[in-house]
């Protein structure tokens, strides 16, 4: 494997990092799109090396952008920006690693099934089977974002700051997080064709 090294900025670059993270502070889009470019490959083998799972690979990719977009303008040292951001990813990594060893103490929660009294004894069947269901697919998330999932999902819903002190996730990404682990759960419903109250 080939590791991203702070000489692999492309020779050509016109722009200086300086300009860049100005342009980035201004919200000018190619500046992302440079930046991106430029260091993307740095954000991508730091995590790489850590061999997680998809969704958390992504997840840990995620973060040094969303510190990137948050501090563009308080950027000591430009000319280091590769090594910062392939910092803030390993940092991301070891949080998630740690997190799925706490993981299971956290969520292990009891799903209930809820289902219309007045429904017949098939209904509470098909209910208790569709249950059955979305909680094996839900244990198949990584763990940190099945984390995530109960914590949301329940009567009682904890606050996003305590989510993102549990889980790791920035607030700003709680939001994002949610809205992917849903479709990745949407997804798995329709491969088991799982309808319920059908």
């Amino acid at each position: 494997m080939t590791t991203a090294t702070i000489s692999d900025v492309p020779a050509d670059a016109t722009d200086s990092t300086a300009d860049l993270l100005q342009g980035l502070g201004e919200g000018d889009p190619a500046a992302w799109d440079e930046i991106f470019r430029r260091y993307g490959k740095f954000v991508s083998a730091a995590v790489r090396s850590f061999r997680l799972q998809e969704a958390d690979a992504l997840d840990a990719m995620q973060m040094p952008w969303l510190r990137l977009a948050e501090n563009a303008d308080r950027v000591q040292f430009p000319e280091q920006l590769g090594g910062w951001l392939a910092t803030i990813a390993r940092r991301e990594c070891l949080r998630i690693l740690r997190q799925a060893k706490l993981g299971p103490h956290l969520t292990d929660v009891t799903l209930e099934t809820v289902s219309d009294p007045s429904a017949g004894p098939e209904q509470h069947a098909i209910d208790a089977n569709t249950t059955r269901t979305l909680r094996k697919l839900v244990d198949e998330l990584s763990p940190r974002r099945r984390t995530l999932i109960w914590m949301l999902f329940t009567d009682n819903p904890s606050s996003y700051s305590k989510l993102s002190r549990i889980t790791g996730i920035p607030i700003g990404g709680i939001g994002p997080t949610r809205s992917r682990i849903l479709r990745q759960l949407r997804d798995k419903i329709n491969e088991h064709e799982v309808r319920p109250g059908a």
